[in-house]
């Protein structure tokens, strides 16, 4: 494969007009309609890894919101971390980079776990079906570590 195929190859890939050098190459930044639109994309399918263990550890085999939430959180994330950083940010490898999302993802977790606890609680008092209180929970939890991500990520970590 010519060296201009494999260019449009990798274009293709990160969903980019075809022919196109990657930004990640040219230096060129992606805008942020596009990187909202990515990482919104990316954070469903985290949130389906995220809410599907949430569920089989919380309803299924039991385990205290907490507990299951802590597992769910960190299987979550690691996936919208790794598609994140090549296809939403487009950006190489870095121990910085890579530790800096550790302690926001820490710090999220933080407001992640509690918003879930509190609102699970919160619902499962006004006798709500255990079911749709861990998902309305979950969407308030995971929408507000969600928004919270994506600005540090955008704004400080891959600027």
């Amino acid at each position: 494969m010519s060296e201009k195929q494999t260019a449009a190859v990798e274009a293709a890939a990160l969903g980019s007009v075809p022919g196109a050098v990657p930004s990640s190459v040219t230096g060129e930044r992606m805008g942020l309609g596009t990187q909202a639109f990515r990482f919104i994309i990316t954070g469903g399918i985290s949130a389906v890894v995220d809410l599907g263990l949430l569920a089989l550890f919380q309803l299924v085999f039991g385990f205290p919101v907490p507990v299951a939430r802590t597992i769910s959180f960190i299987a979550g994330t690691t996936t919208a971390y790794m598609i994140n950083r090549r296809w939403t940010f487009q950006a190489e490898k870095s121990t910085g980079r890579f530790l800096a999302v550790v302690a926001l993802y820490a710090a999220t977790f933080l407001v992640n776990v509690g918003l879930q606890t509190l609102f699970d609680a919160l619902f499962t008092s006004w006798d709500w079906p255990a079911s749709v209180a861990l998902v309305v929970a979950f969407i308030i939890a995971q929408g507000t570590g969600t928004t919270i991500n994506f600005i540090v990520q955008r704004m400080v970590i891959f600027k």
